[in-house]
């Protein structure tokens, strides 16, 4: 199984307002880096964007290392999805999970691979987390 490494991140001026999310995918030797816009948005939107888009983007099942300077993004998929799902998506608070469309998909997408998740400090010293952070604004920023 191929072993595959994934860098997210998401961006927002104003939230909501326009935003931007792009992820860098490492292979072996290779790099790929994608990013896109929505006119208007939110972070936690473009964060979850930024996963799927990346994981949309693999042809076959791989075993992967998902990192994110998202704590939304991390503590979702990893802690919160089981009960939301046996809540019917809804909250401890029982209200509906907000972003639920997006995080439905990521739950499926993140099933057909070996995932881990990995968090780190944004604005900080993680290389690929700032280059997508530059992208992700970019996206953004060309939606005003």
């Amino acid at each position: 199984m191929k072993k595959v490494q994934i860098i997210t991140d998401g961006s927002c001026i104003g939230n909501p307002g326009p935003g931007g999310w792009a992820c860098i995918l490492r292979y072996n030797e290779h790099r790929k880096e994608l990013s896109g816009a929505e006119q208007h948005t939110t972070n936690n939107r473009m964060e979850l964007t930024a996963a799927i888009k990346a994981l949309e983007a693999l042809r076959e099942p791989c075993e992967i290392q998902i990192v994110t300077d998202s704590e939304y993004l991390k503590r979702g998929i990893t802690e919160w999805i089981p009960r939301w799902k046996r809540n019917g998506w809804l909250t401890v608070g029982k209200k509906p999970v907000i972003n639920r469309d997006l995080w439905e998909r990521l739950d499926t997408l993140a099933g057909k691979h070996k995932t881990r998740w990995a968090w780190t400090k944004g604005h900080a010293s993680h290389r690929d987390n700032n280059r997508c952070d530059e992208l992700a604004q970019a996206a953004a920023r060309s939606q005003k």
